[in-house]
């Protein structure tokens, strides 16, 4: 309960509320698997109220900055504070390095409230950052993948795009035959979620085809084609850029998309970050292992939520049991009151929050609730209605008298 007198108040009553959170952790073991998306989750303005709210964000946020500025002519500060964010935000170079600092830093915030992962996995340039938290990758290796990948991805800018269907990848497949190799399967997200990359025109026939087919389609808003042919004209240039990495063991198992499974990461090289925008992303896979593996909290650390859905979809055709899947902030809600209620949906869901530190000094006390939950039980008799004025209903007669309302008569003498 999130919202004080109000909250307790709806709570008690049965009632929604904005400050009240339900859920259920039957059958969660509290372990937690930090999810880091691709592009998509950004926004105007996204975490800029948070840079103000949160100090652990804006430490975090801070040191990314600082491993940053090697590589790139900006602030991520002045970004995220943009009052006109279109400048960049369609600059691929820009919007991935500035995720990839909102992703890292919101996971920090997590692990200073109680919440810290288990496993980590990440979709396409998520990865870099799941990488980093993970340990696996120090700051300012992933601040260099991340920074002059983005760099390469520009030349492949106005040439191609991606497209998401809801189709099975599957029958995904069987339909991109038709367009030979200029189209592919960039990613499989869910049971019934798969993006399609490859050359602009031969997408533009594809959205057609499933517009006349009423397969819902529609096209991402990006310029270029990842995970796809296109990706092998800057292979030289990452494999030179990124060469001086050095990666390490990770002190959280990394489910790795690429493989779809756990991986020593002592092998996320400049080569497993070419594959990594080449292959096909495998996420869905990836999800059924760490379900195999018992996982059933997935804490989403991004600016909006964009794949608590597969997450939710994908363990219902695979387990066909319940999973909690939350995120961090959402668009247009970028503060430390979001959060928190992300907090809470995650703590309903079995992750175990610090909620001692975050009422630490305002005075926020415990208390004792009821051991028994709320009843609603009457205990008054309830008789029929009767007409106003009738003393009959209550065993008394009239008295016909002009003060008194009402008689009894006595058992013994017979007297009233």
């Amino acid at each position: 309960v999130l919202d004080g007198l109000n909250g307790l108040g709806a709570l008690a009553e049965g009632r929604e509320s904005a400050g009240v959170v339900r859920g259920s952790a039957a059958g969660v073991d509290g372990r937690a698997v930090f999810v880091f998306p691709g592009q998509g989750s950004q926004w105007a303005g996204m975490a800029a109220e948070l840079l103000e709210s949160s100090p652990v964000f804006a430490e975090r946020m801070a040191e990314c900055a600082m491993a940053l500025d090697a590589f790139v002519d900006w602030s991520l500060t002045d970004v995220l504070r943009e009052a006109d964010a279109e400048a960049w935000l369609g600059q691929v170079d820009v919007v991935q390095p500035v995720l990839w600092a909102v992703m890292v830093s919101l996971a920090e915030v997590w692990r200073s409230h109680g919440v810290e992962p288990a496993a980590v996995i990440g979709h396409s340039q998520g990865e870099i950052a799941a990488a980093c938290v993970a340990g696996a990758l120090s700051l300012q290796d992933a601040a260099k993948v991340v920074a002059l990948r983005s760099k390469a991805i520009r030349a492949l800018s106005g040439r191609g795009g991606m497209v998401s269907v809801s189709l099975s990848a599957d029958e995904v497949g069987e339909r991109l035959s038709a367009w030979g190799g200029r189209l592919s399967v960039a990613a499989v997200n869910g049971p019934a979620v798969v993006v399609v990359s490859g050359d602009a025109d031969a997408l533009d026939e594809l959205l057609a085809a499933c517009q006349a087919e009423g397969v819902r389609a529609r096209r991402v808003a990006v310029d270029y084609a990842s995970h796809c042919a296109h990706v092998e004209e800057i292979e030289d240039v990452l494999l030179r850029e990124l060469a001086g990495i050095a990666p390490q063991p990770s002190t959280v198992p990394f489910y790795s998309t690429v493989t779809a499974g756990v991986l020593d990461t002592s092998s996320l090289d400049a080569g497993y970050w070419y594959r990594n925008l080449r292959q096909t992303v495998r996420f869905a896979e990836t999800l059924r292992a760490l379900l195999d593996d018992g996982f059933r909290l997935f804490v989403e650390s991004s600016a909006h939520p964009v794949l608590t859905m597969g997450v939710e979809q994908t363990a219902e055709t695979h387990i066909n049991t319940p999973v909690t899947a939350v995120g961090s902030l959402r668009r247009g809600e970028g503060g430390l009151t979001r959060f928190l209620t992300s907090a809470a949906e995650a703590f309903v869901g079995g992750a175990a929050v610090d909620w001692a530190g975050v009422f630490t000094g305002t005075g926020a006390r415990r208390v004792d609730l009821p051991t028994y939950a709320f009843q609603r039980q009457r205990f008054w008799l309830e008789s029929e209605a009767v007409g106003a004025g009738d003393v009959r209903s209550v065993g008394l007669v009239s008295a016909d008298h002009p003060l008194l309302g009402a008689a009894v008569s006595l058992p013994d003498s017979g007297g009233v």
